[in-house]
């Protein structure tokens, strides 16, 4: 069956005939126009300068950065079509590494959150962590895009590593809820900005047929850390404190961070020697050059996404806690203020806005709308229920710490081995979609058994199947979402699309956390007072806010089995939202075209 092409003008997505790619590139236009000031930002490509003998002057467009790419995709241009290969597979080893250090510290958070929210009293808010740092994260990444694209990897990718490592110095040192949730922002901003980046430069140097290997690649420490992530958290809480659970990662992150920065910027360097790039003025006085930029970034487009969408959030969690519930001021003034805002975003960047935060053009190809559907909708039904799955498995299920970890690690352990695979079988037969065929059944199963299995003192054995189920459904999407959406795209637009993807995937954690959130406010504690036996009605607050309270009860006591009702109650309401969410999928799934990704050329020079 003959598989389309995509072709690219400056205003819209079509398609033509399928044709053998003849490079390892394509020079395409920019999707809804090209990006004021391309060419003065910065690098401009030339043809190289006096070569020694053995660099011989190159003149074919494809040994030369694309010449209406800005100067972030320039760069990395220049550089793949300079280094050496031992620099490539020094490049993928060091974001092999990256990959273990995000995966060993994200395993160690989503097990030590819930004490952490508990020292504070607070378990019953571990959404509203999640509400917040996943809406500034949200908009953060279209910044970072333009950022990446105009100003180069290597230098996103730092900021990120500052942003990370500041999130760990503060979770390591908090006093109060407040610093905490300060911490995770800047925590979730500084690691998803730097996975993002991680993503955007193994696009860099890896043919589209072999992307879905490289991602594989680059994720598999998730293999490692699913057991020793775990097991950790349980030694830093009981034996040393969870502090240190963070604060040992404000050194380890910057120490293997710095060498990638290193490559990258050596091998800049080498290209430009190399005559491969030079720079041209830009013209602009410093003023100029700051007024340039905050355009550039949409200062005033970030602010009014990432404000309106937590203000308009928030309440949906916090409104139980509320004086008069749904009819407090604050509640009703925080979701009209909250939709005023996001309204007042959309009008700024479809009306004012020089370089809009999103750009509208991606949207007009279906293949892009359904990816993106596929990664919201996934994200929500997800964020339904996971953020007390550990809390439920100590309690319910009475395992512990570790063990619950290893249970909730189900998913990174499978996703690395299937993903591994799945590389391999997309670079060799070209095709991904009919893969979705697969996944979405597999995880709507998953999903639907959990609503009966995770129910007061099952067996374990029935939750860890259904864990199975939905991490090969799960680990499929993300795969697919990220292929998929890369292969409609040029070398230009990479950063652009994937931060796309990853704005729609915040988003839908946000509305995933809302849920639950709301689900849990609206139904654990009533679940407590119809439970509880009476001389425990006493210290209801203490367990409604405290997992270490919660734990406290023996297990078989009639306090420790209400307690267990109660999450019973609440999850099975949680799972049933995030499976009737997850049913769309089945609908969005046929949006995605079948292209074959090994006849789309994208980038250049020494690559995977």
């Amino acid at each position: 069956m003959g598989l389309p092409k995509f072709r690219f003008n400056k205003s819209a997505l079509t398609e033509e005939e399928p044709v053998e790619a003849t490079s390892t590139s394509v020079n395409m236009a920019t999707i809804g126009g090209k990006t004021e000031g391309d060419a003065e930002a910065g690098i401009a490509p030339v043809a190289p300068v006096e070569a020694d003998a053995d660099e011989l002057p190159r003149k074919d467009a494809a040994d030369l950065p694309t010449e209406d790419a800005q100067k972030g995709v320039q760069a990395v241009e220049a550089v793949t079509l300079t280094w050496s290969r031992p620099s490539l597979i020094a490049v993928f080893i060091l974001m092999f590494l990256l990959y273990f250090v995000n995966a060993f510290q994200a395993s160690i958070l989503y097990n030590l959150t819930p004490y952490v929210t508990s020292d504070f009293e607070s378990h019953s808010l571990l959404t509203v962590i999640g509400i917040v740092s996943n809406a500034m994260t949200a908009a953060v990444y279209i910044p970072l895009a333009k950022m990446l694209d105009l100003w180069g990897r290597a230098e996103g990718f730092a900021l990120m590593i500052f942003f990370a490592t500041l999130g760990l110095i503060l979770m390591a040192t908090c006093n109060s809820l407040s610093t905490y949730c300060a911490a995770q922002v800047f925590y979730s901003i500084g690691f998803g900005g730097m996975t993002y980046s991680i993503d955007v430069i193994t696009a860099d140097a890896s043919r589209l047929k072999s992307r879905a290997l490289a991602y594989a690649f680059t994720s598999s420490p998730y293999i490692i850390t699913a057991f020793a992530g775990p097991k950790a958290s349980d030694d830093f809480y009981y034996n040393i404190s969870w502090r240190w659970g963070f604060g040992t990662f404000c050194i380890i992150l910057p120490v293997v961070a710095l060498p990638l920065f290193i490559v990258l910027k050596l091998n800049l360097r080498k290209a430009k020697r190399q005559g491969m790039l030079i720079r041209e003025p830009s013209g602009r006085s410093l003023a100029q050059n700051v007024w340039h930029y905050l355009v550039e970034f949409d200062i005033l487009g970030v602010f009014l996404f990432a404000a309106g969408l937590t203000v308009f959030l928030l309440p949906f969690t916090l409104a139980d806690s509320a004086p008069n519930g749904w009819a407090s001021g604050y509640i009703i003034a925080m979701i009209v203020v909250g939709f005023v805002v996001l309204v007042l975003f959309g009008l700024h960047e479809w009306l004012l806005a020089p370089t809009p935060f999103l750009n509208v053009g991606l949207l007009v190809n279906r293949t892009v709308v359904g990816a993106c559907l596929i990664d919201i909708t996934y994200q929500i039904s997800y964020y339904c229920w996971a953020s007390y799955f550990t809390s439920f498995l100590q309690v319910v299920n009475n395992l512990t710490l570790a063990e619950a970890g290893y249970v909730g690690s189900t998913f990174d352990v499978l996703s690395g081995i299937l993903l591994l695979g799945i590389g391999f079988l997309i670079r060799k037969t070209g095709y991904f979609k009919y893969l979705l065929y697969i996944a979405v059944p597999l995880y709507m199963l998953g999903m639907g058994l959990m609503i009966h299995f995770r129910q007061p003192n099952g067996y374990i054995g029935y939750i860890v199947m259904c864990q199975i189920f939905i991490s090969f459904g799960g680990s499929i999407f993300i795969m697919i979402e990220q292929l998929a959406i890369l292969s409609v795209v040029d070398h230009q637009h990479v950063a652009a699309v994937l931060a796309l993807l990853y704005v729609v995937g915040n988003v839908g954690g946000a509305i995933g956390n809302t849920i639950s959130g709301t689900i849990w406010t609206n139904t654990f504690e009533n679940a407590l007072l119809m439970y509880l036996p009476a001389d425990a009605m006493d210290y209801i607050e203490d367990i409604y806010n405290d997992l270490d309270t919660q734990l406290s009860y023996e297990v078989g006591s009639p306090t420790r089995i209400a307690i267990q009702e109660a999450y019973g109650y609440a999850q099975k309401r949680m799972l049933i939202a995030g499976t009737a969410i997850m049913a769309t999928a089945f609908v969005w799934m046929f949006l995605i075209k079948n292209i074959n990704v090994k006849k789309v050329p994208q980038v250049k020079g020494t690559v995977f």
